[in-house]
């Protein structure tokens, strides 16, 4: 089954961010036949939904994983309850829109240099995107860092308790040397268990070559 990997950055941030790259450079040279995606994402949450939307619609049948840092780890989240497969979270926000709510003014994308506005709506269709309640936790791995200047990591902590959960100490909200967790978050995608999607269906995990299907913020998000 072939196999794509989704790469969703943070807030303000971009595919040109460090661990961006650092995730490009690494599947480059190891998994040189697995698909990696590192979209830049609209700045508005329902443009960005719209677009991952998209992005994914041609890939139904490939196994699926996404990564996520900060928002991007909220979206990933997202993205693995709806469509399944697995995800790693890097020092995920758990409540973004209520962060967001409070920088509803004018803000340039530092990467690209677009000049957008949050508004209520904006919030609102971020909330929208929320995962109170997370199915199959096990297919979702959390890594968190205590010493994330812009997140408490324990909002995370507790909302991955049941999930695969790696707490370092120290660290910052970049995550200080994630690219020495890239070899072990791969095994993660290619471990034999089962992975159920959110239709309930049940697929073989990611890098498995014969697979089954059977059916029945401003700068503070940014890295």
């Amino acid at each position: 089954m072939p196999q794509l990997v989704v790469y969703c950055h943070g807030f303000q941030s971009s595919p040109q961010s460090a661990k961006a790259l650092a995730t490009r450079q690494y599947f480059q040279q190891h998994h040189p036949k697995v698909r990696l995606a590192t979209p830049q994402l609209p700045c508005y949450p329902g443009e960005a939904q719209a677009y991952l939307t998209r992005l994914l619609a041609p890939y139904q049948d490939w196994q699926l994983g996404f990564i996520g840092s900060s928002l991007g780890g909220y979206l990933s989240t997202w993205l693995q309850q709806t469509y399944g497969g697995r995800a790693v979270l890097i020092n995920p926000a758990v409540k973004p829109y209520a962060l967001l709510s409070e920088y509803q003014m004018e803000l340039v994308q530092p990467y690209t240099g677009e000049i957008f506005q949050l508004n209520e709506q904006h919030i609102t269709e971020l909330k929208a995107l929320d995962t109170p309640t997370l199915s199959a936790p096990e297919n979702l791995w959390t890594l968190l860092q205590t010493g994330d200047e812009t997140l408490d990591y324990r909002d995370a902590e507790q909302k991955y308790q049941h999930a695969k959960l790696t707490v370092e100490q120290g660290g910052d909200h970049s995550f200080v040397g994630f690219e020495r967790h890239l070899l072990s978050n791969c095994r993660f995608f290619t471990e034999i268990s089962v992975i159920r999607g959110a239709d309930g269906c049940v697929a073989a995990p990611f890098g498995v070559k014969q697979a089954h299907r059977f059916c029945p913020i401003t700068a503070q998000l940014q890295r």
